[in-house]
């Protein structure tokens, strides 16, 4: 952080709104704890809270400290697996990559001063979903995808994120776009092999109209038509995501109305048609309002943020601006659940942390193991999807846990310069009045405040 916005200290604790009371203005540790997270307390808070979370938005993304590796690095360690699997219990060089990724990004997190642009990244993450689950061909081009295809594009123009993921080596793969042939095509009639619609069937429901959107099946075949012909070349150069005109169908495509002709301009074209279609618009909105802001959020919201987008066509920046300066945003009231990873993340930054292993763990066993999600649909968004009595009992073992790692802390402290104007005084009273310091931290990070933001 720059030492022209941030000191060591807020001001007066008992301002949430700020000296002037305004809704547009948010004190510094709620924009830590509502839109990044958490504050660090060996790290400086903001002094102009606003002004530091929009510059995250108008800055590049700083480069991650630890680096990636390419697609082609990716495919040779699969290319290795292949020939030469590894005996039982060790891991394939593949695994090594991707978790070598995964420590890289949660060190990031971590030790980051740009939270703000590490929560949109971890939206949009979540929004295109690439899991684990994938297999080797989803986790060979995750780096790419975090870091050259999703991160730079998150406060840029939602067409061109779009584009960018929907063409990127990690999502053909993990939604099977690789196995796609045109029925009709040169390489299908010889093969016998057919059209696989995941990709097609995620892009409007997911990605872009969803199904307020009113497309139909057959928009889903069509698309799928449309898009025969792109897949990942492995094994030789370019190593990339390439067109084979071979494997395309011939012939105009009919999607949603309109007419497309055959080849491999109709693709990009079609994505940034949807990128702006007004239901893609609304679901992006409602989207954001909800991860920010409130599991059910206000209609007031989703309509200014879907305003922006589409006055903006379609600015991510301009939209999380936009939302910052919802009134709803500087409410003090702490209504969203942290997800698991949220609230591992929230904990080891709170007390110092670096070492980015025991919070992969911790996410893994609160149910949440990052870039593992079960299903395209990603990660659940609202407190409903991890609010049962197990997931409680879960994180009050890893808060447990976790509040023995740092015990030269004094809980009272860090939960003033956590919380500030957040901390209820019943959580100053129950960390008081604990039998432990272990104890007292415990009941700090296990407090609503430290699970809500």
């Amino acid at each position: 952080m720059a030492a022209s916005s941030c000191a060591r200290r807020p001001g007066p604790v008992s301002a949430i709104f700020g000296a002037e009371g305004s809704a547009m203005t948010l004190s510094s540790h709620l924009a830590l704890h509502r839109f990044g997270h958490g504050a660090r307390s060996d790290a400086p808070l903001p002094t102009d809270p606003l002004a530091w979370l929009d510059a995250q938005t108008r800055a590049p993304p700083v480069p991650l400290g630890r680096p990636g590796y390419s697609p082609a690095d990716g495919y040779a360690a699969w290319r290795e697996h292949d020939a030469a699997p590894p005996p039982p219990g060790q891991q394939s060089p593949v695994n090594r990559l991707f978790r070598a990724e995964q420590e890289a990004w949660v060190a990031h997190l971590l030790a980051s001063e740009a939270p703000f642009h590490d929560r949109l990244t971890g939206f949009w993450l979540n929004h295109f979903t690439v899991s684990q689950r994938g297999g080797f061909g989803a986790m060979t081009g995750f780096s790419a995808f975090l870091r050259e295809a999703v991160r730079p594009r998150v406060t840029g123009r939602f067409a061109d994120l779009l584009v960018a993921v929907a063409k990127s080596p990690a999502m053909l793969f993990y939604l099977d776009q690789v196995a796609s042939v045109g029925p009709n095509s040169t390489f299908g009639r010889r093969s016998g092999r057919g059209l696989n619609e995941n990709l097609a069937r995620e892009l409007l429901e997911l990605h872009t109209l969803s199904p307020a959107g009113g497309y139909t099946q057959q928009d889903v075949v069509e698309l799928a038509r449309l898009m025969s012909g792109w897949g990942v070349e492995r094994n030789a150069t370019p190593f990339d995501t390439v067109f084979r005109p071979a494997n395309h169908e011939p012939g105009e495509k009919q999607l949603l109305g309109q007419a497309w002709a055959a080849g491999p301009d109709s693709f990009e074209a079609v994505l940034r048609q949807l990128a702006a279609h007004p239901a893609t618009l609304r679901q992006l909105a409602f989207r954001l309002v909800r991860h920010f802001i409130a599991d059910a959020p206000a209609e007031a919201d989703v309509a200014r943020i879907e305003a922006v987008l589409r006055q903006t066509d379609g600015d991510l920046g301009a939209a999380a601006r936009a939302l910052l300066r919802l009134p709803s945003a500087s409410a003090p009231r702490l209504g969203k659940l942290r997800s698991p990873g949220e609230y591992a993340l929230a904990l080891f930054r709170a007390g110092g942390g670096t070492d980015p292993r025991p919070v992969l763990g911790a996410m893994a066993a609160l149910g949440q193991p990052l870039w593992n999600a079960p299903q395209p649909n990603g990660w659940g968004d609202v407190a409903q999807a991890w609010a049962s009595p197990e997931q409680v009992m879960l994180r009050l073992d890893v808060a447990y846990e976790t509040a023995g790692r740092f015990p030269r802390r004094d809980p009272r402290d860090m939960g003033e310069e956590l919380l500030g104007p957040l901390l209820r005084p019943a959580t100053r009273e129950a960390v008081r009045r604990a039998g432990s310091a272990r104890d007292a931290m415990a009941l700090l990070f296990t407090s609503p405040e430290m699970q809500r933001r």
